[in-house]
């Protein structure tokens, strides 16, 4: 029996808590979830296959296994979800039927659709869960659309989260026990879009969801999140307890969260799932992509009168771990104002021009946006040709 305490005082805290629970599953008569399928030093494994024990809510309460039964490989490819090619084999994807739903039954069975992993008995899936790969990993597209070799480390910008957590069955019973208006719930999960989430809508209730960020590029940057909370375990603990609703402790008293549950199915696989995150490099910008000699007056730029080094520092491109006020930004606050730092860290840039869209809200569609955003912001006074080669700079990191 497991069993989960939250360290709240008062009635709006409590509140808070009720709300937490709409996507992190808070019951205490669950059993345990099975036992890791992966090794405590076997990163990459942890990142692809492990759900920390989180059926426990995607099973147990919001049963998203009744969902994914019924939907054809074409339909999950349209939310998003990638599928592993090398985990199939290669007669059988060639002849595999992508409208029968049964075909999506038989990819979890062969754990093949990245980012979840599944148990299915007797042509019925009766447990699933997700892992840390169904946000940030994808594939490289080189069988069809959606399905190729895994690309750890790279945002799936095309996976819309929001969406598919509006979908699970078990979400209207479960916020209606919990006093948390339904129809509300939904319209916010399902206004995020492709490629983002609200990793706080759980926490306050308030939606204002950000671009899922890459996992790659993290080694030697001080603080991996946006709003620079902590290092990348911090984070990893707080997504996979709170967010996905895995078994295992989180403690940050400037959130006044304090959940503990044993046994803890989390705390354990943090530095071996941090080590292999170190260990994805941001990948190289394709050949012939940007204009070799603009990039060159560009990198010039960057370093004077663009005034972007000021903060994109060093061999990441990032000051981290100074902070910095949304207002020296020019961006939208409120992703810093829910945080506990108040504040947001400079994102590095290796590996930036694979990740469209830009900024922590995807307010900057190209990277040409982001330097017209900050030529504005600072008045840089840059010109129009000036402005196109800091964007090929970029393009070239």
């Amino acid at each position: 029996m497991r069993t989960q305490s939250s360290v709240r005082t008062d009635p709006y805290l409590r509140s808070v808590l009720v709300a937490s629970c709409l996507v992190a599953g808070c019951s205490s008569d669950a059993p345990v979830a099975d036992k890791s399928p992966c090794a405590t030093n076997d990163g990459q494994c942890i990142f692809r296959h492990d759900t920390f024990g989180d059926e426990q809510l995607w099973t147990d309460t919001l049963r998203l296994h009744d969902l994914v039964q019924t939907l054809p490989p074409t339909t999950a490819l349209a939310v998003g979800l990638k599928v592993d090619a090398d985990a199939v084999p290669a007669d059988v994807l060639a002849s595999a039927d992508l409208h029968d739903p049964a075909t999506t039954v038989a990819l979890i069975s062969l754990d093949a659709v990245v980012g979840v992993h599944g148990i299915v008995e007797s042509g019925r899936i009766t447990k699933i869960g997700i892992t840390c790969a169904m946000c940030h990993s994808t594939v490289d597209d080189s069988v069809a659309p959606g399905i190729g070799k895994r690309l750890d480390g790279w945002p799936n910008r095309t996976l819309n989260p929001g969406a598919v957590i509006a979908l699970t069955p078990g979400l209207p019973s479960f916020t209606g026990s919990l006093g948390v208006d339904n129809a509300a719930a939904v319209a916010a999960l399902n206004s995020w879009g492709a490629g983002r989430y609200d990793a706080r809508f759980n926490q306050d209730k308030e939606s204002h969801p950000v671009v899922l960020p890459p996992a790659y590029g993290l080694a030697n940057v001080a603080l991996e999140t946006y709003t620079g909370e902590g290092v990348v375990s911090y984070w990893n603990a707080y997504v996979a307890v709170t967010q996905m609703g895995g078994h295992g402790n989180f403690k940050d008293d400037r959130l006044r969260l304090d959940i503990r549950q044993d046994p803890d199915r989390v705390t354990p696989m943090l530095p071996a799932l941090r080590d292999y995150q170190f260990s994805l490099v941001p990948p190289a910008a394709p050949t012939g992509s940007f204009d070799i000699a603009a990039a060159q007056r560009g990198k010039i730029l960057f370093e004077g009168q663009g005034r972007c080094s000021a903060c994109h520092s060093g061999a990441s491109f990032t000051d981290a771990p100074t902070l910095h006020a949304a207002s020296e930004t020019g961006m939208s606050a409120d992703e810093a104002r829910r945080s506990a730092t108040g504040m947001y860290r400079t994102t590095p840039l290796r590996g930036v021009w694979q990740h469209p869209p830009y900024f922590h809200d995807g307010s900057a569609q190209t990277l040409l946006n982001v330097v017209e955003h900050y030529d504005q912001v600072l008045d840089l006074g840059l010109s129009g040709a000036q402005r196109s080669d800091l964007e090929q700079y970029l393009l070239s990191l």
